[in-house]
């Protein structure tokens, strides 16, 4: 069979009045189950989000943060509302430094979440159903269980011993003290009556009634900062996206605390090069969008965590500029100043009428802190990891701060209407895997499945990991599937290489495309747990 650019050994999913992709075969067909019952991209949007928490729960939840970018087909509008907790009011550098630095996990290591106040003002904006006609699957898939997966025990392995130094995670993830077999039913009595008081309720609940309450006895009990006053303090941030014109597109990305501006310029140091001249996959192009990441993460280490960053500045055409013509034909060896893979899960959706979401969640690393609330069932983030403690930094740690954020949640426009809905998990990698993305499909001509399955790199520098302390490799790991030449071609560039195999590589990427007679193709990574659906 004849195929056009990479075979993809997934369908393309497509269909005419809605799409949805996720990072869960259960919260994909949560979302569609809304699409197909009338409700909005927003409604099927929440019903996602509270379902990934459950069923994909070391990637998200309650207990994390998450940002979520709106586009209105009725009005051309496009809105960003980030759920982002901030620094607790006992966090301070001195506490911090008293303890040797911050911990990557544990109670000290728990944010104030705010991923349920992001989610809500986007249900308020968007919303067609109530608030909680919308937790009906997450609700079951806690309370009756859902089947672990490969990936899921994956991940538990890993993390084995941040479960078992807490005694709620250990008897949810570790039964009997083992990785649950694939298929083995797991469920979560506490946070299904969790979800169902906050369906009940509303989302102020979680802020300032009884969820909170129970919340806050959790946060205590386990010895975290974050208190009864710190979640009432808790706010959404609605702002525009910020964008840049790019070869015929719109580019558009999530603002601060949004660390997705440097997504934006990759695009700009590339833009005026032959892309399609230098051949998708050969060892010239890898070099130059390689080379392109390092010089725009030097800009996200220096501004990103500022509450009013300069894009004008950081997306201009002076600043392009002076970042290409730093670009030569060797491999630059560029440590930040001092900026590890997180673990969140990204999804996307369009409705029958054509209005998008772009949506992005987390609680930072797998499994977060580790800490599970024996009230509420919620696994708690260990967000205070992105915190700095150098004075004068543009991320240092203060009370009621806000931190950087690797999460972002793009959407690409052309001729005023979506032309492609996707991201991807991955910290540090995410912004790097999306640039590969974008370029298989709109400079390259691949479908959303195809550029989703295509080998993909990831590039390390020294300083760059966003999670304490903030270490990394001087380093390019590859997919073997780029072949030997463009491999080899990497290596006489001056670039470390490390090769992994097919599908190993970072990220677990979603993806819609819509196409001019309004067909939706949907597209999911199979690095992971990933599914698409439509109709």
């Amino acid at each position: 069979m004849a195929y056009e650019g990479i075979r993809a050994h997934r369908p393309l999913i497509m269909g005419r009045r809605g799409a949805v992709a996720t990072n869960h075969p259960v919260a994909t067909q949560a979302g569609l189950d809304v699409l197909r019952a009338g409700g909005s991209a927003a409604d099927a949007a929440v019903a996602i989000s509270l379902t990934l928490g459950v069923v994909e729960p070391h990637m998200s939840g309650l207990g994390g943060d998450g940002f979520y970018h709106h586009w209105s087909a009725k009005t051309g509008r496009a809105e960003t509302f980030a759920g982002t907790g901030q620094a607790p009011a006992a966090a301070t550098v001195a506490r911090y430094r008293a303890e040797g630095g911050v911990p990557n996990r544990g109670p000290l290591s728990i944010q104030t979440p705010g991923k349920v106040a992001g989610l809500a003002a986007l249900h308020a904006a968007h919303g067609a159903r109530t608030w909680g006609a919308l937790f009906g699957a997450a609700v079951e898939a806690a309370r009756e269980g859902f089947a672990a997966t490969h990936a899921l025990r994956h991940f538990i392995g890993e993390n084995g011993k941040i479960i078992e130094a807490d005694a709620t995670s250990r008897a949810i993830w570790l039964p009997g003290g083992a990785v649950p077999a694939v298929g083995s039913i797991i469920a979560q009595p506490a946070l299904a009556a969790t979800l169902q008081r906050l369906a009940a309720a509303g989302p102020a609940a979680f802020f300032t009634g009884d969820v909170a309450q129970a919340l806050s006895a959790d946060l205590a009990d386990v010895g975290a900062l974050p208190d009864g006053g710190d979640l009432a303090a808790v706010a959404p941030l609605l702002a525009p996206p910020i964008g840049i014109a790019w070869r015929g597109f719109e580019v558009r990305q999530t603002p601060a605390p949004s660390m997705g501006f440097a997504l934006l310029q990759m695009l700009r140091i590339v833009e005026s090069q032959d892309l399609a001249g230098l051949g998708w996959g050969s060892a010239a192009l890898l070099h130059l969008m390689i080379e392109a990441k390092k010089r725009a993460f030097l800009d996200r280490e220096a501004e990103a965590g500022r509450e009013a960053p300069d894009f004008a500045a950081l997306l201009s055409d002076a600043r392009r500029d002076s970042h290409v013509a730093a670009i030569g034909d060797r491999a630059a060896h560029l440590p930040v100043r001092a900026m590890a893979e997180a673990d969140t899960t990204y999804f996307c959706v369009v409705d029958a009428e054509g209005n998008a979401v772009s949506a992005i969640q987390s609680i930072n690393g797998a499994f977060g802190s580790g800490v599970t609330g024996p009230r509420t069932g919620i696994l708690l983030n260990n967000r205070m990891s992105y915190w700095h403690l150098e004075d004068g930094h543009a991320n240092q740690l203060a009370p009621g701060r806000r931190v950087r954020h690797t999460m972002n949640a793009p959407m690409v426009m052309k001729d005023g209407r979506p032309w492609m809905v996707f991201g991807t998990p991955g910290a540090d990698n995410q912004v790097q895997v999306n640039f590969q993305v974008l370029l298989s499909c709109a400079v390259f001509g691949f479908d959303p499945q195809q550029a989703l399955e295509a080998p993909r790199w990831t590039s390390s520098q020294p300083g760059q990991e966003s999670n304490y302390p903030h270490g990394g490799e001087d380093v390019v790991t590859i997919e073997r599937g780029f072949g030997e030449a463009a491999i080899a071609g990497l290596r006489e560039r001056g670039h470390q290489v490390k090769v992994v195999g097919d599908l190993e590589g970072a990220c677990s990427v979603e993806a819609i495309r819509v196409l001019e007679n309004g067909v939706r193709m949907a597209a999911s990574d199979p690095r992971r747990d990933g599914w698409a659906a439509a109709w």
